[in-house]
């Protein structure tokens, strides 16, 4: 569905959230392959000690929600490399929350991370990309964007809406030779999870899930996901009807 990727090697790759988790793994994996890699998020320091040792790591601090500071990270960019290749969107934020306990303030953080900054992002890509005729977005959502889940009240929402997003993207881009990836992870072990305080099934690490999603770039998938030991069930579960889906997550989860 997308073009193939057959080497890594001096390919422009711009990650926007590469401080820690899934993001920062997934930089130290396209480094290592060859690729030139640019690093943003807030944390200038996680960003500079990640590029320690790399030269083709470029550094472009910034925060996320800011639209301003994305154009200017993306005029150095384009400056120092006069275009991209694949711009992935891994930033994200994550609050576990049920309808007895909303937090609004951290429902509005995580529409402003998880959902406006992509908007933000593609804003300030396609026009480059569009102009290249070539190169990907790959957005990071989550199998919680498939179905709703106890204790996602306001993550989930946002990550649905991105692959809806992702979607409509890719109807509009891939005719123009741009391609689309969405990205729906299971449970990664990174800072976000960490306060689950749940089993969570099918757990990986975020140097696997660096490795599968590079792969399912490579193969020019449009949807990645992983554990598919773990995704593929959900994925089964989105097609059961409410009153079957809704007994069965109550079932499996106590909740």
């Amino acid at each position: 569905m997308n073009p193939l990727v057959l080497d890594w090697r001096g390919r422009r790759v711009w990650i926007i959230g590469a401080s820690t988790g899934i993001g920062a793994a997934t930089a130290q994996h396209l480094l290592s392959l060859g690729a030139r890699v640019a690093l943003s998020a807030r944390n200038e320091a996680a960003l500079q000690q990640l590029a320690t040792g790399h030269a083709e790591a470029l550094v472009l601090p910034l925060d996320v929600t800011d639209h301003t500071q994305l154009l200017y990270a993306r005029d150095r960019l384009l400056a120092a490399w006069q275009g991209v290749d694949l711009v992935l969107l891994v930033a994200g934020v994550y609050r576990e929350m049920r309808a007895d306990a909303m937090d609004l303030n951290a429902i509005e953080q995580m529409l402003d991370v998880n959902l406006r900054s992509v908007f933000h992002a593609i804003h300030a890509v396609v026009p480059t990309l569009l102009a290249q005729g070539s190169g990907g977005i790959g957005i990071v959502s989550s199998v919680a964007g498939f179905r709703g889940l106890p204790r996602a009240l306001g993550y989930g929402p946002t990550k649905a809406a991105l692959i809806n997003l992702a979607e409509t993207l890719y109807l509009d881009l891939h005719p123009r030779g741009i391609g689309v990836y969405v990205i729906n992870p299971g449970f990664v072990d990174t800072p976000a999870t960490k306060q689950n305080d749940f089993e969570m099934p099918a757990l990986i690490s975020a140097n696997e899930a660096a490795v599968q999603m590079v792969r399912g770039i490579e193969r020019g998938e449009f949807h990645i996901h992983f554990p598919r030991r773990f995704t593929n069930s959900l994925r089964f579960a989105r097609l059961l009807p409410y009153r079957l889906y809704f007994w069965l997550i109550h079932k499996v989860t106590g909740l």
